[in-house]
């Protein structure tokens, strides 16, 4: 896939959150977002302190973890601390979907993680519906996905919220996962 179909903006504000990308400034904070169990229950379980840093280290700096397009951290628009991240970039080759009923090619997936301690306040839904609108300002209309874990109502009744309609069920990480499909441009401003 080109990069010019992928969403381009290194920064998108709202109320609340800023998407920007990361810096290494970030690093404690991406670390305990990637290594908190709450945050990963519904996501196969947390990933391991020392693979996170490697991780990091290799790729030269938390300011790299949001390198590629449609990556984001989501920070605190008052105190620019990052509270998670976001990304709208091309699903992972796991996924059973990589086309509609119709054929057409599924190039955008919808993922977020935040921290507990600003979960209920409706960040999820602000960050992912500014990411969308922004790029449905900027790309051609196409089908996006979100894919999140059935056990997740929280998660579903968000997708739901932003206009994604579930559309099959499948088996990930030993558990079901839904996937909820919507089109691009139904989130023009």
């Amino acid at each position: 896939m080109s990069q010019s179909s992928m969403l381009s903006a290194v920064e998108i504000a709202t109320e609340r959150v800023l998407l920007r990308k990361a810096r290494d400034t970030d690093r404690e904070r991406l670390i305990e977002l990637q290594t908190d169990p709450r945050v990963w229950t519904y996501l196969g379980g947390p990933r391991r302190r020392e693979a996170v840093e490697k991780r990091l280290d290799a790729i030269g700096g938390a300011g790299n973890a949001t390198a590629v397009p449609g990556a984001f951290v989501i920070a605190d628009r008052a105190s620019d601390d990052l509270i998670g991240t976001l990304g709208l970039k091309r699903p992972t080759d796991d996924l059973p979907v990589h086309a509609t009923e119709d054929g057409e090619e599924v190039r955008l997936e919808l993922g977020y993680l935040l921290r507990p301690d600003v979960w209920g306040a409706g960040l999820a839904f602000e960050a992912s519906a500014a990411a969308l609108r922004a790029a449905a300002n900027e790309l051609p209309d196409q089908p996006v996905i979100i894919v999140t874990q059935t056990a997740n109502e929280r998660s579903l009744k968000l997708g739901i919220r932003l206009g994604f309609q579930p559309v099959s069920t499948f088996e990930r990480s030993g558990a079901e996962q839904t996937l909820g499909l919507a089109r691009l441009h139904s989130f023009k401003a």
